[in-house]
């Protein structure tokens, strides 16, 4: 098969999926319903998904980060400020999936298994790349690692407080937003303090580790 057919497949199974996700969570079963539903035999999903159900999870994750990479290549973002950027980037990332939200709270129920860290940690990194490099980042070196550790900080908080606001306008997860941005802007700022703040780096496993044990200290 080629890569074209893999990627039909993928994005042909996750249709199919994301209706009985909410319910029945992110398993092979509904992997396996789904991909039959497709007209999908096994061995195209196993080609498509050799990771599993895991390997849905983050496609999924990923389709995300590039529907807000396509829709903020569309908006007119270039005389905001840096901060603005990443906050309409992050907002916009919350609104897309506003659809998905209880497949969204499944997939992070799940990546937050501690066999799933490292899927985990991948996904998350993808996630927050994907919001510096559509806001037009060039970083290099240092500050290309710290800005996504940072960031990865941000994001992991406010999809807590997303998925915990069942409001219709969103007002306090948004506010959240505007307030864990300006605790942590300007970046630059905070990269001089980055030995004090090294907690950081490992504030995204506890966020996640919280969804999943409510006893987890973040």
């Amino acid at each position: 098969m080629t890569t074209q057919n893999i990627e039909s497949d993928r994005q042909d199974i996750l249709l199919q999926a994301l209706p009985n996700v909410p319910f029945d969570g992110w398993t092979r079963a509904v992997m396996t319903g789904a991909a039959k539903e497709a007209g999908i035999t096994e061995a195209r999903m196993r080609l498509a998904f050799p990771d599993g159900p895991m390997g849905l999870v983050t496609y999924f994750i990923a389709q995300g980060d590039e529907q807000m990479k396509t829709k903020l290549a569309n908006d007119d973002i270039d005389t905001l400020k840096i901060r603005e950027k990443i906050t309409y980037a992050v907002r916009l990332w919350l609104e897309l999936q506003e659809p998905n939200r209880d497949a969204v709270r499944r997939a992070i129920t799940l990546l937050s298994l501690p066999l799933s860290a490292g899927a985990a940690l991948r996904s998350l990194y993808g996630t927050v790349d994907a919001i510096w490099q559509a806001i037009g980042d060039t970083s290099t070196d240092y500050n290309f690692y710290t800005k996504r550790m940072i960031l990865a900080g941000v994001f992991s908080s406010v999809l807590l407080q997303w998925l915990s606001d069942n409001s219709d306008d969103k007002e306090e997860c948004w506010a959240f937003l505007d307030r864990r941005i300006a605790n942590v802007m300007t970046f630059e700022k905070l990269k001089r303090r980055l030995p004090d703040v090294s907690g950081l780096a490992t504030a995204p496993f506890r966020i996640l580790g919280s969804l999943r044990y409510p006893g987890f200290k973040r």
